[in-house]
């Protein structure tokens, strides 16, 4: 039986070597990278049987997509769409340090997953999953979209899967009007919500600090859990009434991307596993130190290195 399934896109990535540019640049390094599919992998590479579902052209670089999470121990549960008809999203990312930081440059119109509906998608791995995850950034992409994220939700809770929501509020994709209407749309199919303080502030009109807003995202959608993070201040999570604080690893990072992604795969992934949200918090805050050291969007990484972040490594406390 599967233990999580989590739906989305998962694009191409496209990054020059570090320190060049992409108007002059002649290499562009290959990886897959997207939120759920992203978690997905850093779940099972913490030992979870995870699957992924989504929508992608029956083309090389769909085939790319699927054979780059699969060899992370993720099964990719697809619909395939016609290649003459769709495409696979790309990013291009181009690191730069300061002044000029990091650019990130999207492309993913017309893509498969802009069109996914839920009948097409394989059920048996949702069927029987104990958990699913999906983010709010896949019902942005299209009404289809949405309507699919609202529809797996459904069906999650109908089969007794414990069912968390990211809400990865993406600018470039919505306004937070618009966004936060979807989100709260879903919230009442959501069991566990994590949500980032600034974005509670600006996107759901959260103010307070991130006890009162668990508090009261908890009381407004009778969610049972609410993680809010807060960057490098750490995270607080409110279950049943009770608070829970995590402290930050210390971390040198050399990718920040994804680190959101491998928070949340550490946090489910110790779930899974029986344990507590304590627990859970210090799982997801040690797995993303260990994906801040490494390149691309996934935590590539293993229980026994997380395991040695938690007993060993010193907690920045804020």
């Amino acid at each position: 039986m599967t233990d999580l399934v989590t739906f989305g896109e998962t694009m191409l990535r496209l990054s020059p070597p570090r320190g060049d540019r992409l108007e002059t640049t002649r290499e562009l390094a290959v990886q897959a990278g997207g939120a759920e599919s992203n978690v997905a992998v850093g779940a099972a590479r913490l030992g979870v049987d995870a699957a992924w579902l989504s929508k992608l052209p029956d083309s090389p670089l769909g085939r790319r997509v699927t054979s780059e999470l699969r060899s992370h121990g993720v099964s990719p549960e697809i619909a395939w769409a016609d290649p003459d008809k769709s495409r696979v999203g790309t990013y291009y990312l181009e690191h730069g340090g300061a002044p000029r930081g990091t650019n990130v440059i999207y492309d993913r119109a017309n893509a498969a997953i802009t069109t996914v509906e839920p009948d097409e998608l394989p059920a048996a791995p949702l069927d029987g999953a104990e958990w699913f995850h999906t983010t709010g950034i896949t019902p942005a992409l299209s009404p289809a979209a949405a309507e699919t994220t609202t529809a797996l939700l459904r069906r999650a809770g109908e089969a007794g899967a414990t069912r968390s929501f990211d809400l990865n509020y993406r600018s470039k994709l919505w306004g937070p009007d618009e966004a936060r209407d979807a989100y709260e749309t879903l919230f009442e199919h959501v069991d566990t919500l994590f949500v980032p303080h600034r974005d509670a502030r600006a996107v759901l009109d959260r103010d307070g600090d991130a006890v009162e807003v668990a508090h009261g995202l908890a009381t407004d959608h009778a969610l049972d859990t609410v993680v809010v993070t807060r960057g490098d201040e750490g995270a607080t999570a409110l279950t049943g009434g009770d608070v829970y604080e995590q402290a930050v690893f210390e971390a040198e990072t050399f990718d920040a991307i994804g680190t959101g992604d491998a928070f949340v795969a550490g946090f489910v992934a110790e779930r899974l596993r029986g344990g507590d949200v304590s627990a859970a918090l210090e799982w997801g805050s040690a797995t993303a130190a260990v994906k801040r050291t490494t390149d691309g969007d996934l935590a590539v990484t293993t229980r026994a290195e997380v395991a040695s972040v938690i007993d060993g490594a010193d907690r920045i406390s804020r």
